[in-house]
């Protein structure tokens, strides 16, 4: 097995590229061992010091170091326990999914321009932040003020460039094709 490497505009992070698919239900983010407890894979990852968050999206993993180690140092030991994960079938989630039950509910109007605004996250947005090994996820939309909130993940929380990301490409994108939105802001 082959795995490629490729750097992300935050250089705490690097992308994992296995060659097959590593998680087809969407994206699944861990900052920390405790949080990976139903996940087996990212608990092989978190044993490695230095491993600070961990990411599967559909075919890579994003892993985010402490800055306090250097990747020569680190990276072997990620690819080999990847390797091993892989040929062992050692599962990525043993889980159920649940749905967010604190997610807010829109209806009407609100609806309708939520919906636009996922449409462009799932279709424009996400799959180019997907290449830096990051991805970018709907918060909420405050209908009163235009407001979207949204929620960097993977490599992208705590890249250096997020803001400029978020501003300059997401918000403007955002506000072209739906007029309604005053502005974009990152939850935390």
């Amino acid at each position: 097995m082959f795995i490629q490497t490729e750097a992300t505009p935050n250089p705490e992070a690097l992308k994992f590229i296995p060659g097959r698919q590593v998680y087809s239900e969407g994206v699944l983010e861990f900052h920390n061992s405790a949080s990976a407890e139903l996940s087996p894979f990212a608990q092989n990852l978190f044993a490695i010091e230095g491993v600070q968050s961990i990411m599967f999206g559909s075919d890579f993993i994003s892993v985010t170091k402490t800055k306090s180690i250097e990747w020569r140092h680190i990276k072997p030991e990620i690819l080999g326990s990847i390797m091993d994960g892989f040929m062992a079938n050692m599962p990525i989630w043993i889980g159920a999914k649940g749905a967010n039950l604190d997610a807010p509910k829109y209806e009407g109007e609100a609806a309708e321009i939520v919906a636009q605004i996922q449409d462009l996250l799932d279709t424009r947005v996400r799959p180019s932040v997907a290449q830096d090994g990051g991805d970018i996820e709907f918060d909420s939309f405050d209908i009163d003020t235009g407001v979207v909130y949204l929620r960097m993940r993977g490599a992208c929380s705590g890249c250096p460039s997020s803001a400029i990301t978020l501003k300059s490409g997401v918000e403007n994108m955002i506000k072209h094709y739906v007029p309604e939105v005053t502005s974009v802001e990152q939850v935390l």
